[in-house]
Formats: C-alpha cells, structure tokens, sequence
C-alpha cells in the first residue's frame, strides 16, 4: 500500500469518527495546504453521514463547518495579500511564472468583477484557493469579502457534501465501509 493510499484510508478512517469536526478541519487546511482536496473529502463526509444514519438535517452542521473553516483558511490568504502587497507578491510570484502583465490583467477583471467572482470563485476547484490573492491586493473590503466567501462557500459544502449522501443513498450502503487499519 502506498503513501497515498495509507493518507486515503486515514482521511476516512477519521471522518468516520470525527465527522462534523473532520469537514471543518479539511476545509481549513484546503485553503492552506492544498493537497487536501475537499472535492473528494466532502462528498465522501457526505456518503458517511448517510452510512451513518444522519438524517438530511443533520447535514446542516456539516454544511456551516465547511464553510466556515474554508472561511477561516482562505481569509489567512486573503490577509496575507493585503499585508505583502503587490510589489512582494509579484517578487514572489516571478518563480512561478506569473507575470506583471497576468496580474494587472487578473485586476483589471477583479476589479469589475469582485463580489461575484469571490463569490462564484468559491465554487470553482484551483479558484476556491487563489480568488483571496486578488481580493487581498485589490484590498477588497474585509466584511465583503467574508460575506462572499462564506456564501460562495456554503453551497460548494452544501452541493458536495450532498453528493456523497445522495450516492449513498443511491447505491444503498446503510451499513460502514469505512476500511479499518491494522
């Protein structure tokens, strides 16, 4: 078994024991440390919870954890383009091949754009990450933009997250998968 798969097996191993706090815990670091996919950890959340026997209510909660700690996790980026500016950012960015030009034109379209591509953004696997940096530079208003991040937020949780319950319950599984480790 492989690093990847022992990670997999872990992420549902704890989900299944720590549903509610495991949603809001992913959804945090995806933002952070992107390799935690939340496009496979919520619906997967989801699918438990039906497994589980939590009823559709019961996925409310899951719903506001999701998007708050995708909130919290994405506003830390979010400051941290506020505070470095765009003289540090560009300095940075050069390793990685983005340009002034890719910029000034990713502001150009924020700036017309903003509120709703935070909001739209949130939903967008890659954009749910990166809409905080020019949102940060372009000092887009703090309460604003958490109002549109967690909005955009909630019905990513929601739509993913209810995937999972749907599959579940489409397949009919009312009894754990849930692999155990040795």
């Amino acid at each position: 078994m492989g690093p990847f798969d022992s990670l997999l097996m872990w992420i549902s191993q704890f989900l299944g024991e720590h549903l509610y706090e495991g949603i809001f815990l992913a959804a945090l670091i995806e933002t952070i440390v992107p390799p935690i996919p939340t496009l496979a950890v919520f619906p997967t959340a989801g699918f438990l919870a039906y497994q589980q026997g939590i009823p559709l209510i019961g996925l409310i909660p899951m719903i506001v954890l999701g998007a708050t700690g995708a909130t919290i996790g994405t506003s830390m980026i979010y400051l941290i383009a506020l505070k470095l500016g765009r003289i540090v950012l560009l300095r940075y960015l050069q390793y990685v091949k983005v340009s002034e030009k890719k910029i000034q034109s990713v502001e150009i379209w924020f700036a017309r754009y903003g509120d709703k591509a935070v909001f739209l953004g949130r939903m967008v696997p890659v954009i749910r990450e990166m809409i905080s940096v020019p949102a940060g530079l372009l000092k887009m208003r703090i309460p604003k933009f958490v109002f549109y991040t967690f909005a955009g937020s909630c019905v990513w949780s929601a739509g993913t997250i209810l995937s999972g319950y749907y599959f579940g319950e489409a397949i009919g599984f009312g009894t754990s998968i849930i692999p155990q480790l040795p």
